[in-house]
């Protein structure tokens, strides 16, 4: 099985190009984080993503994402590989991403929405808000407290 789901925010802002068969590309970076205890203090460690949407899914990503913009995608790893004059054969695995929900535009993080973006999400909520939501009580979770 080839799935990946990645939360993080973009580092660089998508590039949008045309392919000779007149669909789109978009490629990006994505940066997350993983969670380490070292000397009994937790430090974030990043890593670096590589990212690639076809489609009508990467014109959108195009229109809607920017760099510091949080996102979810959800996709699968592939390897290329070409022959440079300069390096030889090289390499470069990415993520194909098959779905991308955009997180919050003014911070750059937050919850991924589910689809379009979350200004035009905050528009509804606040229009027309709803009678039947269900008010959860606040949880204060102590990272420490986490066994892994």
């Amino acid at each position: 099985m080839n799935k990946v789901i990645l939360f993080g925010n973009l580092t660089r802002d998508p590039e949008l190009k045309q392919l000779p068969n007149g669909g789109q590309v978009a490629t990006f970076g994505v940066a997350t984080n993983r969670r380490v205890k070292k000397d009994e203090q937790w430090v974030d460690i990043p890593e670096f993503h590589n990212v690639v949407v076809f489609g009508r899914q990467a014109e959108t990503s195009a229109q809607y994402l920017k760099k510091g913009s949080s996102a979810l995608i959800e996709g699968r790893l592939q390897t290329r590989s070409w022959d440079s004059p300069e390096k030889g054969k090289q390499y470069r695995t990415e993520v194909v991403a098959e779905r991308v929900q955009f997180g919050s535009r003014a911070t750059g993080s937050g919850a991924p929405s589910s689809g379009g973006s979350s200004r035009q999400m905050d528009e509804q909520s606040q229009s027309s808000p709803k009678d039947d939501a269900i008010d959860y009580p606040a949880e204060d979770i102590n990272p420490d407290d986490i066994p892994f």
